[in-house]
């Protein structure tokens, strides 16, 4: 049989999606994640994703995102995929910060495929402590 590199690559990258998919995590969109000094803000590329196929929850200062892609993916028993360069399946992103956040602050939009989401710093008044 003769070599094939590109059948060689497409085989690798085949092998390489089927185990990260066993190990729960197909995909991760790409994040930017920037800070004012008021405010955090994550900006996640999820093109194709509705708002209900995207879960946040924030616990203390940490944020999860997570989100799953489905349909078109090489699982497909129909379609015959020579490259696949999106990702499909589940994600999940959590993401820790140093200050607290205000959590009745927090917003989040979906635009365009990208999902923006402010988390306003908490105001902590100074705290005087008497010397004894």
């Amino acid at each position: 049989m003769p070599c094939d590199p590109l059948r060689d690559l497409r085989a690798w990258q085949e092998r390489l999606e089927r185990l990260a998919a066993q190990h729960g995590t197909a995909w991760a969109p790409p994040i930017d994640v920037y800070e004012t000094a008021d405010r955090y803000v994550i900006a996640a590329e999820v093109p194709g994703l509705t708002r209900e196929q995207i879960d946040l929850a924030l616990q203390d200062s940490r944020l999860t995102i997570r989100g799953t892609r489905s349909g078109g993916g090489p699982e497909s028993d129909t379609r015959h995929y020579h490259q696949v360069e999106r990702g499909h399946g589940s994600f999940q992103r959590t993401f820790e910060f140093a200050d607290a956040v205000d959590q009745n602050g927090i917003a989040a939009d979906l635009r365009d495929g990208v999902l923006t989401i402010t988390l306003p710093k908490a105001a902590t008044p100074p705290r005087r402590i008497q010397v004894t």
